[in-house]
């Protein structure tokens, strides 16, 4: 029996790992993981609180509903993030994608701006414009350097610009996990009551199985580690520091867009 529980698990090990090949790289690690590190507390909780030494319904139907759960919060996760791009951006005083190309911004230096300014503005069919033009018309200006950044997002979207897609995963990665700040502090908050509610009464009959002191012990611990973790180290610093050097890193693929164009 034993033997034959051990393969079922193995196969729903399987059936997991199936299941994230039809997520890119970019989904899991910057998606994905973000929501996996957001309900942690709750997760240690739901696979503690049912028994592996048998696979039954309650099990199978456990696993799949984590499964599910996976995709839902990667969404959220997304959702989050985007909500709070706002924040970011107005705190770094603009989108960094944008800000990079002005004439102002001493992120790259001018001959380097003036040349990927005139092979994007090549690029999308559109005169690029002068700094005077720029401190009179500001919003035109952005308009023409958003639409910049667009065409090489578009662009990059190949594996040759590895660096890029890095960075990318970076910036999403810290953005949706800042964005899943305070819900994942609130829903750590909620697990650590329910289980000292467990603990108080040594089993309620809304549990799966028999819950013993022994297995809630390791939730409070990993809750208390999550609740460090994200009141410490999740802030919107990194999430800042991410943005620029995604943003730089892009305006930087233009050297790689100009060596092959003239290639061709």
């Amino acid at each position: 029996m034993g033997r034959w529980c051990a393969g079922a698990v193995r196969l729903q090990l399987q059936g997991v790992s199936r299941l994230f090949d039809f997520l890119d790289q970019y989904n899991i690690r910057a998606r994905l993981f973000p929501a996996v590190l957001a309900i942690a507390p709750a997760l240690a909780f739901a696979l503690l609180a049912v028994s592996w030494n048998q696979l039954g319904l309650t099990e199978t139907l456990t696993t799949l509903a984590v499964m599910v759960l996976f995709f839902g919060f990667s969404d959220l996760a997304r959702r989050f993030g985007k909500r709070i791009e706002p924040s970011i951006f107005a705190a770094l005083g603009g989108k960094p994608s944008v800000s990079i190309l002005r004439y102002d911004d001493p992120t790259l230096d001018p001959m380097t701006k003036a040349r990927y300014r005139n092979f994007l503005g090549a690029s999308i069919g559109e005169t690029p414009p002068t700094a005077e033009s720029e401190r009179q018309r500001p919003e035109e200006a952005d308009a023409f350097y958003e639409r910049c950044g667009n065409w090489l997002r578009e662009n990059t979207r190949s594996k040759s610009f590895k660096i890029l897609f890095e960075e990318n995963i970076t910036y999403g990665f810290r953005r949706n996990l800042y964005g899943l700040k305070w819900p994942g502090l609130l829903l750590n908050a909620a697990i650590v009551l329910l289980c000292l509610v467990v603990l108080d009464q040594g089993g309620t009959p809304f549990t799966l199985s028999s819950i013993v002191h022994a297995k809630i012990f390791p939730v409070i611990v990993i809750a208390a580690i999550h609740a460090f973790y994200f009141a410490v180290w999740v802030r919107k610093k990194p999430v800042m520091a991410a943005a620029k050097q995604y943003a730089r890193q892009l305006i930087l693929s233009c050297e790689g867009l100009m060596a092959e164009a003239g290639r061709r």
